[in-house]
């Protein structure tokens, strides 16, 4: 597994919100960093997918565990 430079708790906030949230915390954040994004709307399993496809990020991993959504976004 990757170690992460930086996570973001995003349980309990539904669509657009962790995608925001996301994109926020990513701006502050430099090239190759990997954020981690703790997510509990199952929506975001498709919106990061779509997300890091549509802003050159790598989704590095992307799993189900205990019913949050845990991600690993590497900024490009």
């Amino acid at each position: 597994m990757i170690e992460n430079t930086q996570t973001l708790d995003a349980r309990g906030l539904n669509c657009p919100l962790p995608i925001l949230r996301t994109k926020k915390t990513l701006t502050g954040m430099a090239s190759g960093d990997v954020l981690q994004v703790i997510s509990t709307d199952p929506g975001s399993v498709k919106d990061m997918t779509a997300f890091c496809h549509q802003t050159g990020n790598d989704l590095v991993s992307s799993i189900e565990q205990s019913g949050d959504f845990l991600f690993q976004i590497r900024k490009s």
